[in-house]
């Protein structure tokens, strides 16, 4: 079993920044973690890709946060983070990261991020 805890979420002003983290960890073997991502869920939406990184660093990001989010990993810790600029009121949402092992995806339990002046 995998766990992936996620934290950095908050409550920020229209225009400011967050950092989002989402660590991976199990017990007992080692494991490699594939793909990870982060998505998000507003109130009564559905949930949406945000971004996702392969293990060899390729990115892929929505139309709506290219060029304010950055996504990155740290392989050695099985944790992927989520660099959050001039972030907007649409942003509010709950955060979720998720990652690969094999064949079996895992998801974090969601941070949320709240924008609001």
């Amino acid at each position: 079993q995998v766990q992936l805890v996620a934290s950095g979420g908050g409550l920020v002003q229209p225009g400011g920044s967050l950092r989002l983290s989402c660590a991976a960890s199990t017990s007992g073997i080692i494991f490699s973690i594939g793909a990870m991502g982060w998505y998000r869920q507003a109130p009564g939406k559905q949930r949406e890709l945000v971004a996702t990184i392969t293990n060899g660093g390729s990115t892929v990001y929505a139309d709506s946060v290219k060029g304010r989010f950055t996504i990155s990993r740290d392989n050695a810790k099985n944790t992927v983070y989520l660099q959050m600029n001039t972030l907007k009121p649409e942003d509010t949402a709950v955060y979720y990261c998720n990652g690969a092992v094999g064949r079996t995806t895992y998801w974090g339990q969601g941070t949320q991020v709240t924008v609001s002046s």
